[in-house]
């Protein structure tokens, strides 16, 4: 296990508590769960990382400016591949209390000809401790190149403010709903980069993180360099085409293949597997896809259990992210079992853009003509999202005149591609990153 250390004489956390398996472990860890316990596991998972382990005795804290301006360990790296330096801060908006936690990597020696630098963007429900095992490859691409990676968690999900989730227009108002639910975080990215001081980003995005990053580009698409969609939602029209609830790949496989160009072969085995969830459809997604058009939200039946819910959270956890090690799987659940357990906020956003079946209200598929920059459209072996969307996607695109976009396929992975086969997909990201 690993040992805490300590910065410039403040303690690390503590190791995570084990998975739950007893209401009596369940309900200390529910007791214990707050935002200090959330920042802690967000910290554990950071600490994994190569390049934050390899300078312990130069890491330091930031100075507290503002009470509401907190930030965490800074932390550099010195090795062949360059010098980046290391750090988490709120970075606030303008409407009080509103703030998007963010992990930022900086090249110590920024070059003049820097390429734009990698947002994450994560997935619904999730933050960006998801991205723990792609941080150090992307660190070494902002080293030797002389610019910068930035993780953050979207408005209302993660460690970000969990400020009220209102939408004013009617029910039967689709376009006026999607709309507002689409801005409440498509503007507060937009006020973050300005607050950043950046000029063009590319957008690194995850499922709905992906969806949302897609909408940035299509209202702001001057500040978009590149769009890589990893498992995009909301992309097809088809409302059947996509499984909710229920991933294909329940547990992580292991190995490092390459991400391939998408061909025939490879997408009509993903559809094959894809259609055979399909007619096992059960009782309890019927009854979800009832929950979800009255507004409930996976993550408020989990909070609604009470003491259940860390138990229930690391049924999930324990068995879908198996393939990490020991450490890393417990300290992911602790992570994922704090943000999930926080005040509902962003997660709110999902019956307004999303239909049950997880089909976008106002699709994708039918918005993306409009987009000039290089996309790409990533999706797993074993993935529950559907890539007919990417296909159609990419013809649209291209009968638009855009030729710069691809579709690949990741071998070994489920919808979370980027955990699944994380050296697949770094190998991918650095080349994308690259041209």
């Amino acid at each position: 296990m690993t040992e805490p250390v300590s910065f410039d004489g403040l303690s690390a956390p503590s190791p995570a508590r084990e998975i739950p398996s007893t209401f009596m472990a369940s309900l200390r860890s529910w007791w214990a769960a707050g935002e200090k316990e959330a920042a802690f596991s967000e910290e554990r998972l950071l600490r994994y990382l190569d390049y934050f382990a390899h300078a312990v005795s130069l890491c330091s804290f930031l100075s507290r400016r503002l009470p509401f301006f907190r930030s965490g360990p800074s932390i550099s790296s010195n090795s062949e591949d360059g010098l980046v330096i290391a750090h988490s801060e709120r970075v606030p908006l303008s409407k009080p209390k509103h703030y998007l936690n963010t992990l930022a990597i900086k090249s110590t020696t920024p070059s003049p000809d820097a390429p734009p630098p990698a947002i994450l963007l994560h997935g619904y429900g999730a933050g960006l401790g998801f991205f723990f095992l792609n941080f150090p490859t992307l660190a070494q691409w902002a080293g030797i190149r002389g610019t910068s990676v930035y993780a953050i968690d979207w408005l209302g999900m993660g460690r970000s403010a969990r400020v009220p989730f209102r939408i004013r227009a009617k029910r039967d108002d689709i376009s006026g709903r999607v709309h507002e639910a689409e801005s409440f975080f498509v503007e507060s990215l937009e006020e973050w980069r300005e607050n950043s001081g950046l000029e063009k980003m590319t957008l690194i995005g995850h499922s709905l993180g992906a969806y949302f990053s897609t909408v940035y580009a299509l209202r702001y698409p001057q500040r978009v360099h590149k769009l890589v969609l990893l498992s995009p939602a909301g992309v097809p029209r088809d409302p059947d085409a996509t499984i909710p609830t229920k991933e294909i790949l329940e547990k992580q496989m292991t190995g490092d293949d390459e991400a391939v160009e998408a061909d025939s072969a490879r997408t009509a085995a993903l559809a094959q597997e894809q259609q055979t969830e399909k007619r096992r459809v059960t009782f309890g997604r019927k009854l979800l896809t009832h929950l979800w058009e009255e507004g409930w939200s996976p993550f408020q039946i989990v909070r609604s259990s009470l003491f259940w819910g860390p138990m229930l959270v690391g049924k999930y956890s324990s068995r879908r992210f198996g393939a990490l090690n020991e450490d890393e799987t417990r300290d992911m659940h602790d992570y994922i079992m704090n943000i999930t357990l926080a005040k509902g906020s962003g997660e709110y956003c999902i019956s307004h853009i999303l239909a049950p079946g997880v089909h976008a209200r106002m699709p994708l598929v039918d918005r993306v003509s409009a987009l000039k920059m290089p996309i790409s459209f990533v999706y797993g072996e074993h993935d529950w999202m559907d890539f007919n969307g990417g296909v159609a996607s990419i013809d649209n695109l291209k009968a638009a005149g855009n030729e710069n976009v691809r579709m690949y396929i990741v071998p070994r992975a489920g919808h979370h591609v980027y955990l699944d086969n994380a050296k697949a997909v770094n190998k991918f990201l650095l080349k994308e990153l690259n041209e």
